[in-house]
């Protein structure tokens, strides 16, 4: 294969781009004199800063009725591209890879748009069987030749960031020796404790005297904001600080969201609260790449009471998940 110039298009929400990190790293080992190159909405761009197997980041947001659709057509036919790897199905991106003239154009799904601009598309077959996201995003790299199960996400530090992850947990530490951090939003991505829930678990960590508690939430609930003797190294920060924050934690706790991905990337060990639909069940979205604990409601009452709809579950009543069993894993695993 001549060189191979691979453009990977991931404009979407934290998680969702972490979980496309395997894909350069398995082309690399694959293909070691490929070009690799992300698009990616301009928040999300720091999550691939510094990683070896990228070679240009092209930042887009379709969202964003203000861009230039041609100019950044131009800048992107400046790169030369064979193949594009379109993980998100989005008009506007397949429109603007197709003026870009990539010839291979791999995508997701069977729309009408693909259907017109030629693209090769790559079925999830309704998720039967269902396998992790990240695995179903591999699947456009298998359309290059590349076979492999390793699916561990990754975000690489430099090494003065490393020496700042150090600083931040000895200041954190004082005289304590694990830094657990609690995350209580997650932007109705995913189904959630209330923040009053978060708060209990936080006072009952508290009493812990070798643990220091860490509030990771930029804009934390009023209930958990301002907590003697809790720090809130995320609040006002930019994502590659907060990435830094999150480095210097030993353990997260919490739900299915874009900080529990983080977590995972960064090695560090999560317990996570997830729902058990389909839609948002570990099997799909749980953590690559690092030790996790994963708690559920139970079986039997979900099925029984759940009402089908994720934005609206707060693991409530009967299917509850308690602040004791969260607790309990929590010290189990620390």
């Amino acid at each position: 294969m001549s060189q191979l110039r691979v453009l990977i298009s991931r404009p979407d929400r934290l998680g969702d781009v972490i979980l496309s990190t395997p894909i350069p790293r398995e082309i690399k080992k694959k293909y070691p004199e490929s070009f690799v190159a992300l698009l990616l909405r301009p928040y999300t761009k720091d999550i691939y800063l510094n990683n070896p197997y990228v070679d240009a980041i092209i930042t887009y947001d379709p969202e964003d009725k203000n861009n230039n659709l041609l100019e950044k057509v131009k800048e992107i036919r400046q790169f030369k591209f064979t193949h594009a790897l379109m993980l998100l199905p989005n008009e506007r991106v397949n429109y603007m890879l197709f003026l870009s003239g990539i010839f291979n154009r791999i995508g997701v799904g069977y729309k009408f748009y693909q259907f017109i601009t030629f693209v090769q598309s790559v079925s999830r077959k309704k998720y039967i069987p269902l396998r992790h996201e990240a695995d179903y995003c591999m699947d456009l790299a298998r359309k290059l030749g590349i076979a492999t199960d390793n699916l561990d996400c990754e975000i690489h530090l430099t090494e003065n960031e490393k020496q700042s992850v150090q600083k931040i947990r000895k200041k954190i530490l004082k005289d304590g020796n694990v830094v657990v951090g609690i995350h209580s939003t997650s932007g109705k991505s995913a189904p959630n404790w209330e923040a009053e829930r978060y708060l209990e678990l936080l006072h009952k960590l508290k009493n812990i005297s070798n643990i220091k508690i860490v509030v990771t939430d930029n804009i934390p609930p009023e209930i958990l904001d301002n907590i003697e003797g809790v720090e809130y190294p995320n609040k006002g920060s930019d994502l590659r600080s907060s990435i830094l924050n999150f480095a210097a934690l030993d353990l997260l706790v919490s739900a299915s969201t874009g900080p529990m991905h983080i977590a995972a990337a960064l090695k560090v060990k999560t317990v996570a609260l997830f729902c058990r639909l389909k839609s948002c069940s570990p099997e799909l979205w749980g953590p690559k790449g690092n030790s996790s604990v994963i708690i559920m409601p139970d079986k039997e009452n979900c099925n029984k009471f759940c009402n089908d709809d994720p934005k609206h579950c707060r693991f409530k009543d009967r299917h509850n998940i308690s602040v004791e069993e969260v607790y309990e894993k929590i010290v189990q695993f620390i």
